[in-house]
């Protein structure tokens, strides 16, 4: 994962970075246009001064240096000049020689110009030209770190002051985060760029205000037309088995209808915390015994097996208590176990309580090892999955879990077919 910088930092080593380089440019182009110059006017003008001596000598007239002190000698007195210079060509060269006062090695630009028998030589003592470039070279160094220090300067100061509204505008989102209530941005800005941003996000905070306020009205709406004719269903069905005349059989069936009646009230209770990302325990400080609700559960879903070769059995090996409500419990467990039910054609399914957590334990199809985290998204349903259903019970499960800090998974049993369910509280 790369690293975000913060937008002042990029501009500030930009900003540095510019006006560092420029200078190292500009200052490399000037030492070399510099040495360039300096070199062909040297060489140049030795060149000509030793060309004019040799003139001078062949005409027989005084011959000399117009520029500096050198010597004209011919092929029998060649044996006079040093032997380091006696088979150099026409050209200027560069020698190393010491100084006969100071006997340091000093460097010498030498032009040597031969012609009609006579060898001119004329010496330029460079190391004044070196002491030069080294004296320009350091005030160049110096002038690009001044530069790049005052490019710095002028980078922290030009990104306090350009990034100033965009900081103010963060942190008046972050101080509406804290309080939970938004209020206009534009009227604290400027009419520019950052002016424009606010009054964009003030329009996407009110669009955004208006859906969520829209959504909690559906919700209460829904809940409430719901729940009133549930109340009835539920009111009627207990006086109906209150009837001294009923058969076991109808009395079996009014149990499925008060049973589908408190699902249903369960299953809008958990949606509702969910479309609101409510988080509520139980009443009056209460916690929900969690092999209490797993029996109701088990006894609400025993209808679906009906001519199957099927026993649901529930071990408690430790009891547990969680701060939730029974209905949020109740709607979780469904869920894992009447899908249990529902893709075991023969078989037993275990509950099994203890430890923290409770697993619900298949002999069913099993699932694929890939496919155990797949399950939990929306729309997804397992393989094999007949009958209607939009693939969204274990989805719910999932955001419930996740809102009250519970972890949900399934993972293919390892021992025999089937699968295993579980949820880890706490």
């Amino acid at each position: 994962m790369q690293s975000r910088r913060k937008l002042r930092f990029r501009l500030v080593v930009s900003f540095a970075l510019f006006g560092f380089g420029l200078s190292a440019l500009f200052a490399f182009a000037a030492l070399n246009i510099r040495s360039r110059v300096e070199d062909q006017l040297v060489n140049s003008s030795l060149l000509d001064d030793a060309k004019w001596a040799n003139q001078q000598a062949y005409a027989g007239k005084p011959s000399g240096s117009r520029l500096l002190t050198g010597s004209v000698l011919s092929d029998r007195t060649i044996y006079k000049a040093p032997l380091s210079w006696q088979n150099l060509p026409t050209g200027v060269h560069n020698i190393n020689e010491p100084d006969p006062d100071t006997a340091q090695i000093r460097h010498y630009k030498l032009a040597v110009y031969r012609e009609n028998g006579i060898i001119s030589f004329v010496r330029y003592d460079a190391s004044r030209e070196e002491l030069g470039k080294r004296q320009l070279l350091i005030s160049v160094i110096g002038a690009v770190f001044l530069f790049g220090l005052l490019s710095l300067a002028l980078g922290l100061w030009l990104s306090r002051k350009v990034l100033k509204p965009v900081s103010d505008l963060a942190r008046r989102l972050r101080d509406f985060r804290k309080s939970g209530k938004a209020e206009p941005l534009a009227p604290h800005f400027a009419d520019d760029e950052v002016g424009e941003l606010a009054l964009a996000l003030d329009e996407y905070s009110g669009r955004l205000t208006a859906m969520v306020e829209r959504d909690r009205e559906f919700n209460s709406d829904v809940s409430h037309e719901l729940r009133t004719p549930l109340a009835v269903i539920s009111s009627t069905t207990e006086l109906l088995q209150g009837s001294p005349d009923l058969t076991d059989k109808l009395r079996e069936r009014l149990k499925r209808i008060e049973r589908a009646s408190r699902q249903a009230n369960e299953m809008i209770e958990a949606l509702l915390l969910l479309s609101r990302a409510e988080r509520r325990g139980p009443t009056r400080g209460e916690t929900t015994d969690v092999s209490k609700v797993a029996a109701d559960v088990i006894e609400s879903q025993r209808p679906q097996m009906r001519d199957k070769p099927l026993e649901v059995e529930l071990v408690v090996h430790e009891g547990i208590s969680v701060n939730a409500p029974a209905s949020v419990l109740s709607v979780a467990l469904t869920n894992l176990i009447g899908n249990a039910i529902k893709y075991t054609l023969a078989g037993m399914v275990t509950v099994v309580i203890g430890q923290g957590s409770i697993e619900v334990i298949d002999t069913g199809p099993g699932i694929k090892p890939e496919d155990a985290e797949r399950l939990f998204q929306r729309g997804v349903r397992g393989e094999g999955a007949g009958g209607s259903g939009a693939g969204l019970g274990l989805a719910i499960v999932r955001r419930l879990c996740e809102l009250y800090g519970w972890h949900v998974s399934m993972r293919p049993r390892s021992d025999a077919n089937g699968a295993i369910a579980s949820i880890k509280f706490g």
